[in-house]
C-alpha cells in the first residue's frame, strides 16, 4: 500500500522528448508529493494541455502564437466570467492522492472524474490513521448541523484524541487478526484467515486509502470552488488547497481568472440586486421589507460589509 518513493524519484528524473505542450512549472512538480494532513499527500502524475489549449479551443484554431499574450488572457478571463465550460475541458490532469476514508467518501460525491481506488479486497491497508491536530478538534456547532463550533480544550480534547488512537489501533489489530496476519496483542500467534473483503469492514473511517483521480480543468475548478469554500470541512479543504497550488503552476492565467471570478466573487440573486438598486437610489431597506429571507439578507450584508470603501 505504501507508495514506492524510489519509483517516484525515477519517474521524476526520467525525461522523454515530446511535441505536446508542456508547462515547466508543473513539470517541476510531477511525481512530487505535496504533504496533506498527517499521512496524506497530493501528487500530480500527468497532465494534458495548458492555457494555450483553452484559447485554441475557444478560437477553434490550430495556430499558436497568433495573438498577443494579453489578448489570450483577456479571452480566458471572458470565458471564465461568462461561465463557458467546453474550452476548459480541453485540459486534463491526473492526481495520486492519499487520504482518510471519510474524506474519500465526501470527495467521491463529485461525480465528474475518473477514479481508481486501492481495493481492500486485494490489498491489506496500512496501519495509518488520521488523528486531528488539537486545534482542529472542535465541538458540534449549535447553529449548523454539518459544521463545527468551539475547539475542545484540556481533558476533553485529550480524552477524544486518546479514544481516536485507541479505537483505530484496536480495530486494525483485529483486522490483522481476522486476516491471519498476526500482530494482535490479545492473540499474537493466531489468525483466522478471513477474506480481505470481509475483514475490511472492521476498519475505522480515519484509515488512509489511496486513489488515482483524473479530471478535466472545468470539472476540477468546479470541485475546487466548493471545497475551497470556508464552509467546506477542513480535512477536504486542505486537499483542495494543495491542488490549487498545482493549478496555479499548470494554467496560471486560467487559475488567476478562476480566483478572480469564482473564488473571490459572490453571486447576487435577482432579489438581492433589486435591494442593492434601491439602496443605491438612497432608499433605506430593512430585511422585513427586502423580500429576502433572513439567511439571504445576512449573507448579502456580510459580503457588502467585506467590500473595502472606495478611495477618496
Amino acid at each position: 500500500m505504501t507508495p514506492d518513493h524510489d519509483l517516484s524519484a525515477d519517474a521524476r528524473d526520467a525525461t522523454q522528448p515530446t511535441r505536446r505542450a508542456t508547462v515547466p512549472a508543473l513539470e517541476a512538480m510531477l511525481q512530487t508529493a505535496l504533504p496533506v494532513l498527517d499521512h496524506g499527500f497530493v501528487r500530480v502524475v500527468d497532465y494534458m494541455g495548458d492555457d494555450g489549449a483553452i484559447v485554441q479551443a475557444a478560437r477553434v484554431s490550430y495556430g499558436r502564437g497568433t495573438r498577443k499574450v494579453s489578448e489570450d488572457a483577456g479571452l480566458i478571463r471572458y470565458l471564465m466570467r461568462h461561465r463557458h465550460s467546453t474550452p476548459f475541458e480541453m485540459c486534463e490532469i491526473k492526481y495520486h492522492v492519499k487520504l482518510p476514508i471519510f474524506v474519500a467518501r465526501q470527495w467521491i460525491r463529485h461525480r465528474m472524474a475518473s477514479v481508481n481506488e486501492v481495493s481492500a479486497r486485494y490489498s491489506v491497508l496500512d496501519r495509518e490513521f488520521y488523528i486531528p491536530e488539537p486545534r482542529h478538534l472542535a465541538a458540534q456547532s449549535v447553529s449548523n448541523r454539518q459544521g463545527r463550533g468551539s475547539v475542545l480544550e484540556g481533558d476533553a480534547a485529550a480524552a477524544v484524541l486518546d479514544l481516536l488512537r485507541e479505537d483505530a489501533g484496536r480495530c486494525h489489530d483485529h483486522y490483522e487478526l481476522m486476516l491471519g496476519e498476526g500482530g494482535s496483542p490479545e492473540a499474537p500467534e493466531v489468525g483466522y484467515g478471513l477474506a480481505r473483503e470481509l475483514a475490511r469492514m472492521n476498519l475505522t473511517l480515519n484509515t488512509y486509502t489511496q486513489w488515482y483521480w483524473k479530471a478535466d480543468l472545468h470539472n476540477l475548478l468546479g470541485f475546487l470552488s466548493l471545497r475551497l469554500d470556508a464552509h467546506a470541512q477542513y480535512e477536504i479543504r486542505v486537499y483542495a488547497e494543495a491542488m490549487l497550488q498545482t493549478v496555479r503552476a499548470w494554467v496560471p492565467v486560467a487559475c488567476a481568472a478562476f480566483e478572480e471570478y469564482r473564488l473571490g466573487a459572490f453571486t447576487f440573486s435577482a432579489s438581492m440586486l433589486a435591494v442593492l438598486r434601491r439602496q443605491l437610489a438612497g432608499e433605506t431597506v430593512a430585511q422585513p421589507q427586502s423580500g429576502l429571507s433572513r439567511r439571504e439578507w445576512d449573507e448579502m450584508q456580510a459580503v457588502l460589509a467585506a467590500v473595502p470603501p472606495a478611495p477618496g
